[in-house]
């Protein structure tokens, strides 16, 4: 009767074995995840351009130049019907500065013209 029950134990225990998954498993699995989420990204950036849900750079104000003065105030520069106005920002309030009378003229640059700039003064510097 033991030997039957040990012979019926040993028999139950060692067909209930799960054998741990391959490394060559686990890559593919992490491949087809990477794989899923590079298309959502894709077809989500297809659906923003489709439905033209990004927001509109020919709005009635402008940001014309944004210039830090502390760690959360600036000076902002905007445009609005062709007026310019200076503001204080802080972190509770907005405060009108300046009605500019003159509209100064701000240059604007492509993030590869600063990109150029960076790399040329990275270049010109002493090692």
């Amino acid at each position: 009767m033991n030997s039957l029950l040990v012979t019926t134990l040993a028999t139950t225990s060692s067909s209930n074995t799960v054998e741990a998954p391959s490394a060559l498993g686990s890559f593919a699995s992490m491949i087809g995840g990477l794989v899923v989420v590079v298309m959502i990204i894709l077809v989500l950036a297809y659906l923003v351009r489709r439905f033209n849900l990004t927001p509109a750079s020919n709005g009635v104000m402008k940001t014309l130049a944004v210039t830090p003065v502390g760690q959360k105030e600036k000076l902002v520069l905007m445009e609005m019907d062709g007026k310019q106005y200076l503001l204080g920002v802080t972190q509770h309030q907005i405060t009108l500065l300046d009605k500019i009378k003159d509209p100064i003229e701000v240059k604007a640059e492509s993030f590869a013209e600063k990109l150029r700039q960076a790399k040329g003064r990275k270049e010109d510097a002493p090692n």
